[in-house]
């Protein structure tokens, strides 16, 4: 049997599988079933940065604002109104807010789910270290009080991805950070079918019959929300041949990201519509842990700076020449306002010539660099073996550890020697609308223990995030970014790698839904 042979075989067992598990839910007039970037295994967006915890939150949940589609900052579950001296702000909720048992949303509620956010997010600490006090008024409407005049609540409160801040009931916000939630109790416009989920295998969402969609018209995040389906079902299938032979065969309706090389086998077929979405498009990155050597040496990290280059990355991703990516050396994204060339050739290009100089004289021992490597995630594969490669080319020794994605995001956390599970470097991958935010921006963050993975700690970067979370002029704000831009890779907190464009396939028979930052599922509808 030839291997497209073998591959269609195990698409159509896998597409048995995924019957038997939607059979445990009830009948459903119109199901969409759907391949996503990355298995679920948790149920709690406050703990993770992943961004498959990002998609299912806004299955289940909702935000006080939102985006639309032109970055503008709307009302979504509540109104606001400012104080003359701009430092209080007063949300009202909106009429019709149910979380999925039939009780009604509270001011309770939303302070709840904003005091535990807030702990998390980078966005979120800058908001609460401005903050002074939030108060119940009454059962729709709480105040914010700062310390100062200042427009980051709404910035902070309208976040649309990274960790964005949806909210929950009071009993399951009051759960401590470090201890994740197990309720899946939303206001959101799908209810999570806890019976039917498997964790890492298969995660099904009905209709929330209770939600009552705004009035405005769908535009991003914001606006209407109308769930014009019964039912979604997220099936896993690490194997991206076997998903795309699944969709060929009618078994699965969508898929989230198809990798670049296998795009010939649906395009110019009127069967299936592939699409960009560009609030969707990615930032490559390499993290190095600050905290052990040798990367607590600056020099050691700028060595990596200098051996790294993004073409290479890029064309393992999408391929030589593609149309889906472009090198870029702004650490905010060159889309953005805040798009810098500082160091653009030693970023872009490999130096490892000049990378090997500086371990010369940093006396580099040879100790081995562990790098993780997820191999289950279709942007994420290549990457590992491009900067082994390149930094072998260096003069590095290098021990790639190949894992699943799972398990990267549970190594990383760990502060811990190599010999006792630490590590030294990792790459992923971050949405362009998180990359450009100066403040959120988990890649620029240098808080220490606070700060992302990595754990850089550069307080002139902490206090340019405090300094543009508090100026009004764009033209301050840009020059506050663009020195964040250069401490960042002065400092090695991070290196870019390159931006691409994910394609989205999906069945001709579905009408695809907004263009929005994160993959949503309302607005979006089947024909049979």
């Amino acid at each position: 049997m030839s291997p497209l042979g073998s591959r269609f075989t195990k698409a159509v067992l896998l597409s048995l599988a995924i019957g038997a598990t939607t059979s445990t839910t009830a009948f459903a007039e119109t199901t969409v079933t759907a391949v996503m970037h990355a298995p679920l295994r948790a149920l709690d967006p406050a703990i993770s940065t992943a961004y498959i915890l990002r998609n299912y939150a806004y299955m289940v949940y909702d935000t006080l604002l939102a985006r639309d589609a032109d970055g503008n900052i709307k009302p979504q579950m509540a109104d606001w109104t400012v104080s003359d001296d701009g430092m209080t702000y007063t949300f009202t909720l909106r009429d019709g807010l149910m979380w999925h048992d039939g009780t009604p949303v509270t001011a309770e509620d939303c302070i709840a789910s904003i005091a535990r956010w807030d702990q998390v997010d980078k966005t979120g600490q800058v908001m609460a270290s401005l903050m002074t006090e939030m108060s119940v008024v009454d059962d729709k409407t709480f105040t914010m009080t700062f310390s100062e005049p200042t427009a980051v609540v709404l910035t902070a409160l309208s976040k649309p991805s990274g960790i964005a801040p949806f909210m929950m009931p009071k009993a399951v916000a009051s759960t401590p950070v470090s201890e994740p939630i197990t309720s899946t109790i939303g206001s959101g416009p799908f209810k999570f079918v806890a019976d039917a989920y498997q964790p890492g295998v298969s995660a099904t969402f009905e209709k929330f019959d209770g939600y009552v969609p705004r009035d405005e018209p769908s535009s991003g995040l914001a606006g209407a929300k109308e769930v014009l389906v019964d039912e979604v079902v997220w099936t896993s299938m690490p194997d991206p041949m076997t998903a795309a032979n699944a969709l060929m065969a009618g078994e699965i309706d969508f898929i989230e990201q198809l990798p670049h090389d296998l795009l010939p086998l649906v395009e110019g077929n009127s069967d299936f519509q592939l699409k960009i979405f560009a609030k969707q498009g990615s930032q490559n990155l390499a993290r190095m842990n600050h905290t052990l050597p040798p990367f607590d040496n600056p020099e050691m990290r700028r060595a990596v700076m200098l051996a790294l280059g993004q073409q290479s990355m890029l064309d393992a991703q999408v391929g030589a020449g593609s149309e889906y990516g472009n090198t870029c050396p702004a650490v905010l994204g060159c889309g953005s306002a805040y798009a810098s060339d500082y160091l653009a050739d030693e970023i872009v290009q490999p130096h490892p010539e000049a990378a090997k100089k500086i371990l010369e004289e940093q006396g580099y021992d040879g100790t081995p660099i562990l790098l993780m490597h997820a191999t289950d995630l279709a942007n994420l594969t290549p990457q590992g073996p491009v900067i082994a490669q390149q930094l072998r080319d260096a003069g590095f020794a290098v021990d790639m550890v190949s894992m699943d994605w799972a398990s990267v995001v549970a190594r990383r956390g760990s502060k811990a020697t190599i010999a006792d599970g630490g590590w030294n470097m990792f790459s992923t991958t971050n949405v362009l609308p998180d990359v450009d935010d100066p403040i959120g921006f988990i890649g620029v963050a240098a808080g220490g223990d606070s700060a992302w993975f990595g754990w850089p700690d550069v307080p002139e970067i902490e206090q340019a995030r405090a300094d543009f979370a508090s100026v009004a002029d764009p033209e301050e704000a840009k020059a506050i970014a663009l020195k964040i831009d250069k401490l960042v890779k002065d400092n090695g907190v991070m290196v870019p790698m390159g931006e691409f464009s994910s394609v989205t396939v999906a069945s001709s028979a579905i009408t695809l839904g907004v263009d929005a930052e994160a993959p949503v599922f309302w607005n979006l509808s089947k024909s049979e």
